[in-house]
């Protein structure tokens, strides 16, 4: 490992000749959500890696993925604007001051779009003629091989290829092995982007963390999460949960069914539970918001409820929050202002409703002056900015806070091992 920690056999931008070479660029622009760019905060940290391509003489083409427009049961694909690049087109667009050609494939109503004819063509010339500045290609999960296996996939990625000199990842978010991230960069000279290098390095600081290690992660799924959860519990000294992956650890820790926790969730949570006997590092936090409905935040349908007057109960109802007032016991808020290293992956409540908690964790976590501070994943950044603009600001500053593009990126690398044993990066390695 150099001293720069990133491994040397890493290609790396700065060692490539781009001189008048048609760079394509797979970016995590992930952020459309409901028809409006939240946070730009995942595009404006690729903006580095587009001015040094730009510097070097390439001409870029980007690609990202928007949402989830295939059904994993029929395998469908569904192209709704709503899931376009076009606003993030004209966000860029607005920022750099450049010309950008938005490129449109046609679109087959059950499998999105099938290849990439030749309407591209004359945007490939105008682009090397330096007639407009970038070309955007269509959400990647609009083409009808991104995501599945056999032939078309490769189809896919050599078309890809065709287009492009160079191919540059730059998307530590879009951490799983799709035609765009992985397979096209068996065909292309390879390299990784500067938000790319920059990630790696600071995933050293969550994978070899100064001590005590807190890790606070929250999610919508258990399921998903097992593998990187274990992975992280051998890693940290305390663990704090919420939102569904807590109440799935509770429901199973305490025989107590909990709306929205699956029999599932709750067997595949019992090995947690058993491993957590032994090293008591999960703690367990004292006071929760019960809510009778999904529905909002409506008065005299929610309380707090004590995690301590579980036992001998069978049911409950939607748990959607923890109480502020479990972050004033001692037992969690010393662990959290003695720490040294902190992972914060994690909204605590169901946005927008029930937000207090999210406020007060954060809050807390930026009371600890001394603490190596990671922030990970889309979420938890857009959170962040909403409910402590403040703390958010300062962070962006700060030597000691980093905010990684894709929290689901950082656990998948723990689990892993590291991030070289991830695909898309494992394949921009020089192999011996």
């Amino acid at each position: 490992m150099e001293k720069s920690g990133l491994d040397p056999r890493l290609r790396i931008i700065q060692q490539a000749d781009m001189k008048d070479k048609i760079v394509l660029v797979r970016v995590d622009h992930n952020v459309v959500k409901k028809g409006r760019i939240k946070d730009p905060y995942r595009i404006d940290a690729t903006f580095g890696t587009l001015h040094a391509i730009t510097e070097k003489g390439g001409k870029p083409i980007l690609l990202t993925h928007v949402g989830r427009p295939r059904d994993n049961k029929t395998g469908k694909i569904e192209c709704r604007q709503e899931e376009s690049v076009r606003l993030v087109v004209e966000y860029i667009e607005q920022k750099l001051q450049i010309n950008i050609h938005a490129q449109d494939f046609p679109i087959d109503p059950e499998n999105g779009i099938m290849h990439m004819d030749e309407s591209i063509k004359p945007a490939l010339d105008h682009l090397k003629q330096g007639k407009i500045g970038m070309i955007y290609l269509p959400n990647s999960r609009w083409f009808y091989g991104e995501q599945i296996t056999g032939p078309e996939r490769d189809i896919f990625a050599r078309e890809l290829a065709e287009i492009a000199d160079i191919y540059v990842n730059d998307a530590f978010g879009s951490y799983r092995t799709h035609a765009s991230t992985y397979d096209v960069a068996r065909h292309l000279p390879s390299f990784a982007g500067l938000l790319l290098q920059k990630e790696i390095k600071n995933l050293r600081r969550v994978l070899y963390p100064e001590r005590p290690f807190v890790a606070v992660i929250a999610g919508a799924k258990y399921n998903t999460k097992i593998g990187p959860l274990k992975a992280l519990y051998g890693k940290v000294d305390h663990l704090i949960l919420g939102g569904l992956m807590y109440n799935t650890f509770v429901s199973a820790k305490y025989d107590i069914r909990i709306a929205g926790v699956s029999e599932q969730d709750r067997t595949l949570a019992m090995e947690l539970v058993e491993l957590d006997k032994k090293e008591k590092k999960i703690l367990e936090i004292p006071y929760l918001v019960e809510s009778d409905t999904l529905e909002g935040k409506i008065e005299g349908r929610y309380r707090t409820i004590k995690v301590s007057d579980f036992i001998g109960k069978k049911e409950l109802k939607y748990i959607l929050d923890i109480d502020p007032k479990s972050l004033e016991k001692p037992e969690v808020k010393d662990v959290i202002g003695s720490a040294k290293t902190i992972f914060a992956n994690a909204v605590m409540g169901l946005i927008p409703h029930f937000f207090e908690g999210s406020r007060a964790l954060y809050r807390l976590i930026a009371e600890n002056k001394s603490a190596i501070k990671l922030f990970g994943g889309g979420d938890t950044l857009q959170e962040l900015k909403n409910l402590c603009p403040e703390t958010y600001m300062s962070g962006l500053d700060d030597n000691d806070t980093y905010y990684f593009t894709g929290g689901g990126s950082v656990l998948a690398a723990i689990e892993k091992g590291g991030p070289y044993h991830m695909k898309p990066i494992e394949a921009l390695l020089e192999l011996e």
